[in-house]
């Protein structure tokens, strides 16, 4: 059994070998090739952290399970400490023996901007050039990797809580710069990702220049959510996984709630697009939303990477189990 811990995740996760297997996976997920169940949720009453469970399995060739326990503690950036806890764990599929067992922690933050950054690919327009990163948390520095690697941004602007943590941020770009709200950052913007901790909204539709697109990354729970409903209805909406944004995104379950949109308003998943199954934007001044959940079988890919990438490099640390 392969360990690797979060230097080696980091070291052996490059973005675009990670955007590539992104891109294989939801293809393979839009044909039908993963079961994926809806993640449980384990959270204690009256408490602020949580304990998810990502199950999925892959058919096909060289089949395989995967699954990421994920533990959010909401308060850990106070701590220096990112707020996803966890593991990544594959196994045979055809054996069940545990192939490996790697850090969460990186892989999330690594696979979910790389899955941004392939839907700004396919959603955005081909001249954007102005980004907007709304929060400034673990998310935020991939995110911003990610969008330079799928768009040549000449301009990147960065809002956050507190000003001192947008400006750190924004330092380590010659084309960044703090902002001191939301709105300054967003108005105007190409493309904006809002990768937050938020439950109310970051990001108001009357802020959104024509033909904008938006990744919407933080709200993964029903509760919570970071775009007003206006900006859900208005859009073009795209998501990872129809099954997991009904269930489980606060950006459209809400919107729903308060009769802003209706059934029916996913226009496709990302993996469609990236088939050529379902079409992505159709004009100009289309504004498009890619709601975000984060699925096991991103997880699956990623580690299905780094097994490979470790092999290659005699990477990490091999035990018997």
């Amino acid at each position: 059994m392969l360990i690797l811990n979060e230097r080696e995740v980091v070291e052996l996760l490059d973005l675009p070998g990670c955007m590539a297997a992104m891109e294989q996976a939801l293809v393979s997920l839009a044909r039908g090739e993963f079961h994926l169940p809806l993640r449980p949720v384990v959270k204690p009453p009256g408490e602020r952290h949580l304990l998810g469970l990502m199950p999925t399995y892959r058919s096909g060739e060289r089949p395989l399970y995967a699954l990421k326990t994920v533990a959010i503690f909401p308060d850990n950036p106070a701590r220096g400490l990112d707020p996803h806890q966890g593991t990544v764990t594959l196994y045979d599929g055809e054996t069940g023996e545990v192939l490996a067992v790697m850090n969460a922690s990186p892989i999330t933050a690594i696979r979910t901007a790389a899955v941004s950054g392939l839907a700004t690919r396919a959603l955005a327009r081909d001249d954007a050039r102005v980004l907007a990163i709304v929060g400034a948390g673990h998310q935020a520095r991939p995110h911003v990797a990610a969008m330079l690697e799928a768009r040549p941004f000449e301009e990147i602007r960065i809002s956050a809580r507190t000003r001192e943590s947008a400006e750190r941020l924004a330092a380590e770009w010659p084309s960044a710069r703090a902002l001191e709200t939301n709105e300054e950052a967003v108005r105007g913007a190409d493309v904006i990702c809002t990768v937050t901790q938020s439950a109310e909204p970051v990001l108001r539709a009357d802020w959104l220049t024509p033909g904008a697109h938006v990744n919407a990354v933080g709200a993964c729970f029903p509760h919570t959510r970071e775009l007003d409903a206006e900006t859900v209805a208005r859009s073009s909406f795209f998501t990872d996984r129809r099954e997991s944004c009904e269930n489980e995104a606060g950006d459209y379950v809400i919107a729903k709630q308060e009769g802003a949109i209706a059934d029916g308003h996913i226009k496709a998943e990302l993996g469609e697009v990236l088939a050529g199954t379902a079409a992505g934007r159709s004009s100009q001044d289309e504004l498009t939303v890619f709601e975000s959940l984060g699925l096991a079988v991103e997880d699956l890919a990623a580690a299905e990477y780094l097994l490979r990438r470790a092999q290659e490099t005699g990477r990490g640390t091999t035990v018997e189990f």
